[in-house]
């Protein structure tokens, strides 16, 4: 039995704002956000990269993530992208 991953995602935008999704294929979601077919707001402000991406078990698990990211400063996010990055360089 083959279980469906669920991510929550972080992207910067152009001109430099964050936006916070979840989705079950990042591939296919950065394609919708750069077509202006996923959200008003990456619409008007073109997506350039994921700088934070986090894989769950449950979609429940990655939309309560979602939440708890888009209640942060954008310090705090700047602050969970770097860390993330880190541990991401650490682990090479």
């Amino acid at each position: 039995m083959t279980y469906k991953s669920f991510y929550t995602y972080i992207l910067l935008t152009v001109n430099n704002k964050l936006y916070c999704g979840y989705t079950d294929d990042l591939d296919k979601r950065f394609q919708q956000h750069l077509s202006g077919k996923a959200s008003k707001f990456t619409r008007a402000n073109k997506p350039l990269k994921y700088v934070y991406t986090r894989e769950y078990q449950t979609k429940s698990e990655a939309m309560k993530e979602e939440y708890r990211i888009k209640k942060l400063t954008r310090k705090q996010k700047e602050e969970l992208i770097s860390e993330v990055s880190k541990m991401s360089i650490l682990a090479k």
